[in-house]
């Protein structure tokens, strides 16, 4: 049943000016059209309209979910610390899990993620290979405490998500499956309206070896991303590139040991020296869980990538500015020339045809010019280390590649037996043996996935929803209400869009019609009908198409006809 809408019952507290926390367009929008208010730091409650757009958004989640077979559950917020414990993510997973104690002494957390809890409880109900594949997923809560929440709903604490958990027994099962699921994420994103790449993307704290972002491309994306017209993505964290390098001006010459006082930075360097960037090449400290030291050697122009280094030495770590004391180390003036017994050095792959790098020499104020690789020192390991760039080349093929700026609205992973093994979740197979299950993760970022439909649908008066996100699809909007003329024909246009089917709202605020347009705009109704006294005295209303700005006079009689097969032609776009 569709509801009919006042705007003087609704409680949508529209405020003039943009609010001074608010950095960026969905943000500043989203408050200023009344839809969310902020509760605390990266929390913030959802206003009747904010709301509305919300559930829209998961109604469309849900639709494609089923109809890929995956069926929904509810799975607790509050999850017992011993399954974290067992996974060994308790420790692990850092200080976004949120912890707490109940009144027995018991640990708990708030679920950022749900893959201990889902496979606990798969494990004590399948059995059987016959009972799979199995895809289960939910819309729930999540918590993450960020260090620091910002940009409204991209990066709060907490925050609305859908996920989905896969079980199956072999591997080309948890392929077709995650095939499906990528299908529908691109689904998803197109009736959201949104222009998006799939990328390749890291795993991060989720795991497993294969996984792929949906991103929504947008300027104010937190994520960087790179592509090329071949259609290959990659978000740069992951993104392993082919480093289009000309090899440095340095001639091969005797290593000699240069004073370089106060010299902290590669720009300092290279400007002391008098070469480029391009000429040196820095070193970066990490540590690997036994405490063992590493080296990585990058070019002095490019970003050690340190999902990478992670990758090449699995569990290190950068140093932090109080660990060089404890390693004995000079910050600044680090270098593989000589260094301290036991490192690891391990430089990228650009770096291979290099004749002599400019580097620390391990000793405070001092840098080593023309040091030569197999001849001053030794490289343990080449890997590819960088954050990749535009320009770099394609790794499929070969093209230049471009970059953009782009939002997580969704991924999707392949775990393995990552959490099947560590918490004893088995099966019995054909064969009659007791296995792991194969299992696969897929999540959609619900609100977030509101403020990037804002960020690519907005203009400098508000917000311009797609038909099939909007918290409202038409707006009636009556320029008298006390008038006789104009209010009976306002109502009854209203009573007869509702009576169609279509979610409809009159604005039947005592308010000024330079308000009333002002917040039509603001919230962003995609059609706004403008009933006046001079229309109505020639038989004819105003609609007004919000995404255009193409205004239109259409007959009294005919409007909820014309109207609502503009709509469904709308919903069925979404479709």
């Amino acid at each position: 049943m569709t509801v009919a809408l006042r705007m003087s019952n609704l409680h949508v507290p529209t405020l003039k000016e943009d609010p001074t926390e608010a950095e960026i367009v969905s943000h500043r929008l989203l408050l200023r059209a009344g839809m969310i208010r902020k509760a605390a730091a990266g929390i913030y409650t959802f206003l009747p309209l904010g709301w509305r757009g919300v559930r829209k958004i998961e109604q469309i989640v849900r639709e494609e979910m089923d109809a890929i077979g995956s069926q929904e559950l509810l799975l607790p917020f509050v999850q017992p610390a011993e399954l974290w414990q067992d996974s060994g993510r308790w420790d692990a997973y850092g200080p976004e899990l949120a912890r707490l104690t109940d009144r027995q002494g018991r640990d708990f957390c708030l679920g950022p993620t749900h893959e201990e809890i889902i496979t606990t409880l798969v494990r004590g109900e399948v059995r059987s290979y016959r009972d799979l594949p199995l895809s289960l997923y939910q819309i729930n809560l999540k918590f993450r405490d960020e260090i620091r929440p910002r940009f409204g709903l991209l990066r709060g604490r907490e925050f609305i998500m859908k996920d989905a958990y896969s079980f199956h027994d072999t591997q080309e099962s948890l392929q077709e499956h995650y095939d499906d699921q990528a299908r529908a994420y691109g689904r998803i994103c197109e009736r959201l309206g949104l222009a998006f790449r799939p990328v390749e993307a890291d795993s991060g704290q989720i795991g497993g070896s294969v996984t792929t972002e949906f991103m929504a491309l947008a300027d104010t994306g937190e994520a960087a991303l790179v592509y090329c017209e071949c259609g290959w993505a990659a978000n740069v964290e992951a993104a392993g590139t082919v480093v289009r390098r000309t090899p440095g001006t340095v001639d091969p010459r005797a290593m000699e040991r240069v004073h370089t006082p106060e010299i902290r930075t590669i720009a300092e360097l290279a400007t002391f020296l008098g070469v480029s960037d391009h000429d040196t090449v820095k070193t970066m400290a990490g540590k690997t869980p036994d405490g063992a030291l590493v080296y990585f050697c990058v070019p002095g122009d490019r970003e050690l990538n340190p999902v990478k280094a992670a990758r090449a030495v699995p569990g290190v770590t950068l140093l932090e500015e109080d660990d060089f004391g404890a390693y004995d180390i000079p910050r600044g003036s680090l270098g593989p020339v000589d260094p301290p017994e036991g490192t690891l050095v391990v430089a990228d792959m650009s770096l291979r045809d290099e004749v002599a790098w400019g580097i620390g020499a391990n000793e405070a104020d001092y840098h080593l010019i023309g040091a030569m690789p197999g001849r001053d020192f030794e490289v343990s390991r080449w890997e590819d280390l960088l954050v990749a760039e535009p320009g770099d080349g394609c790794p499929v093929c070969g093209g230049e590649l471009k970059g953009a700026r782009g939002i997580e609205v969704s991924q999707v992973f392949q775990l393995g037996t990552k959490y099947s093994e560590a918490l004893d979740a088995t099966f019995t197979a054909e064969d009659g043996t007791e296995r792991p299950f194969i299992m696969g993760c897929y999540g959609v970022g619900i609100t977030r996935s509101l403020a990037a439909v804002i960020e690519q649908h907005h203009d400098d008066s508000g917000i311009v929803w797609p038909m099939s996100v909007a918290p409202v699809e038409v707006a009636v909007i009556p320029l008298a209400i006390d008038d006789d003329t104009v209010w009976p024909v306002a109502e009854r246009l209203w009573k007869g869009l509702v009576a169609a089917g279509i979610e409809t709202l009159i604005d039947d605020r005592d308010e000024r019609a330079g308000v009333k347009f002002a917040d039509a705009d603001l919230i962003g109704y995609p059609l706004q009908v403008v009933v006046g006294k001079r229309g109505v005295s020639g038989g004819v209303v105003e609609v007004k198409d919000r995404a255009t700005g193409e205004r239109t006079e259409i007959p009294i009689d005919t409007l909820v006809d014309t109207l609502g097969a503009r709509v469904e032609s709308e919903r069925a776009r979404y479709r």
